[in-house]
């Protein structure tokens, strides 16, 4: 297996290599083929590129209801090195968790209500607070949960995979990277496109999980509610201590990440903010009756945890054995783990959008792509995500404790705004909204912090590192905008176009067909041209001055001897010449550079691409300007 992963690499990177150079080359028949059609903007705002709230639920909800199978065995496990008394315990903490979702989703319910064209947290905190500081932290904080629900969910459903076929063993960076990639390509085809892709795994995943709930309440209809194997309810075992239910409780609570996903991609709904908010009720409600059914299905067996084989399989092989049911069950919920990354390549793209457009991020992230989705947002969280499953090697539990400590710093964020809001803007029973914003908001404050302190030693001191990082980031890209913007600002009552003395330099190689056009156009657009050739030997000079004046020197030729074979340094240096050129200075000087256009995408490699490398080196100089004249070869 070992020297097979050493030569499949080498083969997919010469692969992958050839189809780089493909697509470089056809780059509009690959991405029609990739994305298909690109659709007018006028279609943004028709019935057709958005989605129905029943199948914009279970694309949005991917990620909080995926993490059901793993919540409460998350919380439980932190308890399991007290014995077996403490299994009961996992009623309670999932109680917690259920609670907290409660008012998780009451509360983000009151923040699609009052901010409709979505944003989440941090478009709450824009509006509520004077400073952007407390809104960068709730975008920086939910960019960051982001990328690692992609690369934690792929990663996780790769190795569970890999645990149960065994032949996929060794594989896990490179499959991980190749689902996290398909992901892409098909959310870059379009909303309707990965709804039909993505929408039904997660219904049927769903469905998978109530019919195990339901097929426990029938078990225990015939033996009973409390079995031989449940354990005692309420039996405090030793050790217990707060930090250790407060770090249960966290662990459990990692299954609350991606609530926020509704709130941030309201857009998408084709009923605007009504469709989201029965989106919310409906998720809520299933999802908090199978985080307690499976959770209670787990107490009555007295199912252990076993690092080997989770707790819903256990659960599901005592139930239906290991035949077809089963299967299906453990199949997709792996399928499920993965596509959970499928939620955040609409959460991530639509919050980005929207900090660039306040000059917080590059201002590319607010651009549309061809199926009318910020795709170059898309593009960033792929590749972000795959780098760090790259940087891991798909081994990512060490970021797990670190998974929802975001999320819940954009949950107080969002809270705290809604609170301010209330106050301000009062309205129908805005006393209530208040009350029940300010404790979300207290609640998610000690979440967070509980999640900050039990995790710290384990992961968390990153994010302590990687926000304000982001923030300063942020910062800096805002303050450069801001000073192009003053730069490049005029008086519109003073400052007017100008004529500008304009030289014209035409850098040829020969006479040939191209150097023809060149100068023609040259002399088109100006009569002060200068034809400058640089050879690398006295006798390809001596030929080239021979060869001009049988032509009848259509303009002046100046020929420079470059001793190093070099076309940088000798142009750069005449250009500088130019200055005094005849005693006087041109304003601006035009290099005008012919470059040849083959027929085939191929032929590419059978020329010298010099005219790139010179367009890319005279951005050092101000007052020039490159011009390429395309020469269409015809075979």
């Amino acid at each position: 297996m070992y020297k097979q992963a050493l030569w499949i690499h080498p083969v997919v990177i010469s692969i992958a290599t050839i189809a780089l150079a493909f697509a470089l080359f056809n780059f509009g028949n690959v991405k029609r083929i990739l994305v298909g059609r690109p659709m007018r903007t006028r279609e943004l705002y028709q019935s057709h590129t958005k989605l129905n709230w029943l199948i914009a639920l279970p694309i949005l909800a991917a990620d909080l209801y995926s993490s059901v199978a793993y919540g409460p065995e998350a919380g439980i496990t932190e308890l399991e090195p007290l014995g077996p008394n403490v299994k009961w315990m996992i009623i309670p903490i999932t109680a917690s968790t259920v609670i907290l979702l409660a008012i998780l989703i009451t509360s983000y319910i009151m923040g699609v209500i009052a901010y409709p064209n979505g944003g989440g947290a941090y478009a709450i905190g824009k509006d509520n607070f004077k400073k952007p500081l407390i809104s960068l932290i709730a975008a920086s904080a939910l960019l960051v949960d982001y990328v690692l629900t992609v690369a934690v969910s792929v990663s996780s459903g790769i190795q569970t995979m890999a645990s149960s076929y065994p032949i996929l063993s060794g594989h896990e960076t490179l499959l991980s990277v190749v689902c996290v990639f398909i992901i892409l390509l098909v959310n870059l085809r379009g909303v309707s496109e990965s709804s039909k892709v993505f929408a039904y795994p997660t219904m049927i995943f769903a469905g998978c999980m109530l019919f195990l709930i339901g097929a426990g309440f029938v078990d225990e209809t015939h033996h009973g509610f409390v079995q031989p194997v449940t354990p005692p309810f309420g039996t405090i075992p030793l050790g217990l201590s707060l930090m250790l239910l407060l770090r249960a409780f966290s662990s459990a609570c990692s299954a609350l990440t991606g609530i926020e996903t509704i709130s941030n991609g309201v857009p998408v709904f084709r009923e605007g903010k009504t469709g989201a908010i029965k989106a919310y009720v409906v998720l809520g409600l299933v999802t908090a009756f199978t985080l307690l059914g499976f959770a209670y299905q787990l107490y009555v067996k007295g199912i252990s945890v076993n690092p080997n084989n989770t707790m819903l399989s256990q659960l599901a092989g005592l139930y239906f054995g290991h035949g077809l049911i089963y299967q299906i069950i453990i199949v997709f919920t792996f399928v499920v783990l993965i596509l959970a990354a499928n939620s955040t390549f609409t959460g991530f793209p639509q919050l980005a959008a929207l900090v660039a457009m306040d000059r917080f991020l590059p201002r590319s992230l607010t651009i549309r792509g061809d199926k009318l989705g910020y795709s170059n947002g898309m593009v960033v969280l792929a590749a972000l995500a795959a780098l760090l499953i790259e940087l891991f090697h798909a081994q990512t539990n060490a970021l797990i404790p670190l998974y929802a400590i975001g999320v819940f710093v954009a949950f107080t964020v969002a809270q705290s705004g809604l609170t301010i809001r209330w106050l301000r803007v009062k309205g129908n029973l805005w006393y209530i909204k208040a009350t029940i914003n300010a404790f979300g908001a207290a609640v998610t404050t000690v979440v967070a912090i509980i999640f900050a302190v039990t995790k710290f030693t384990t992961g968390a001191w990153i994010v302590l590192v990687v926000l304000p990082v982001l923030i300063f980031l942020a910062s800096k890209i805002r303050r450069h905008y801001d000073e192009v913007a003053n730069e490049l600002r005029i008086d519109l009552n003073q400052v007017h176009p100008q004529k500008h003395h304009v030289l014209s330099v035409v850098l040829v190689s020969g006479v040939h067909r191209v150097v023809v056009d060149t100068i023609s156009f040259a002399q088109s657009t100006t009569q002060d041209v200068i034809a400058l050739y640089i050879g690398f030997d006295d006798e390809s000079i001596e030929k080239m001055e021979k060869k001009w004046k049988e032509w009848g020197e259509p303009c002046r030729l100046v020929t420079v001897k470059s001793e190093y074979r070099s076309l940088l340094y000798p142009l750069s240096k005449f250009i500088r010449r130019l200055e005094n050129y005849e005693g006087g200075k041109p304003d601006h000087v035009q290099l005008l550079i012919g470059q040849f256009v083959p027929k085939r995408w191929w032929h590419y490699a059978l020329h010298s691409q010099t005219s790139l490398l010179l367009r890319a080196w005279m951005l050092r100089h101000k007052e020039v300007v490159v011009t390429t004249l395309p020469y269409h070869l015809h075979r």
